[in-house]
């Protein structure tokens, strides 16, 4: 930490924050110094944006490639109708610089690829995968256990949600200990095919949120192992545990992946022979 202390205005903003034994002005501190990289700053990127801003995170980082659509703001709430046509990434720093001057956003327009991603992730203490599409999932999960950088993954469809946090702990799962590679194109509709309940990446998008928060203040125990599984219609949470596939491809005893350059992130997002 840097050893900032707060001032008269961010100890009226954090109050709520500061009377809390578990967080306290210690945490608060290490909250502004915490540096986060949301990734996608759409369905899911909204509330995790929103919340971590207003959490007071210190250093905020968006990557994100996309143009805000008139379809997104049926559930992208970082979003209005006069931002259609704007780049996400300057929608989402304009919310934020109204929503607390204390937060800096560095600005990402460009697509996660092999060839940024290393660079974009450890630059940062904990990453929010709020993407919308398996090479991405599969490109961040991997350059993240590989640097050693904890990250929260999401995912949304219908009335459907799921959440977990993998945290790069040496006995921690990665998302290919639960899917080794993707499914085969076509078979799982995307949100644009399928369609999503507008609320629903509120909760997702908020656990997110929550969980980062917990890496940032180093408290409670992190979805780490377990899947949070959620069913808007019939309001219904269930966790399915995780365990580390000794066997995994990027985190296993040998693994085959030592590097992002390994894959090619398109179809199943396998290791290349």
């Amino acid at each position: 930490m840097s050893g900032l202390s707060l001032d008269s205005e961010q100890l009226d903003r954090y109050s709520r924050h500061i009377i809390m034994d578990e967080v306290g002005p210690a945490g608060q501190e290490r909250l502004l110094d915490s540096r986060i990289l949301c990734v996608g700053a759409g369905g899911l990127g909204s509330p995790v944006i929103q919340y971590l801003a207003a959490a007071g995170v210190g250093t905020l980082g968006i990557a994100d490639d996309d143009v805000v659509e008139r379809s997104n703001l049926q559930r992208q709430v970082l979003h209005g109708e006069s931002d259609v046509g704007r780049p996400k990434v300057d929608s989402a720093a304009e919310f934020v610089a109204e929503q607390n001057p204390d937060v800096t956003v560095e600005r990402h327009e460009t697509r996660v690829t092999s060839e940024n991603v290393e660079n974009l992730v450890t630059d940062y203490d904990v990453v929010v995968d709020g993407s919308d599409n398996f090479a991405t999932r599969y490109l961040v999960n991997d350059a993240c256990t590989l640097a050693g950088v904890p990250f929260s993954h999401g995912a949304i469809l219908k009335f459907e949600g799921q959440v977990t946090t993998f945290a790069a702990r040496d006995d921690s799962p990665c998302y290919r200990c639960i899917f080794p590679e993707a499914p085969p194109a076509g078979s799982v509709p995307s949100c644009a095919e399928a369609g999503v309940l507008g609320v629903l990446p509120g909760t997702v998008g908020c656990i997110q949120a929550t969980e980062a928060v917990k890496l940032a203040l180093d408290y409670g125990e992190p979805l780490d192992g377990r899947l949070l599984l959620y069913d808007a219609a019939d309001m219904t949470f269930d966790t399915a545990e995780i365990r580390r596939n000794p066997e995994c491809p990027v985190c296993g005893d040998d693994p085959d992946i030592g590097s992002v350059r390994d894959v090619e992130y398109v179809d199943t997002c396998a290791i290349e022979n």
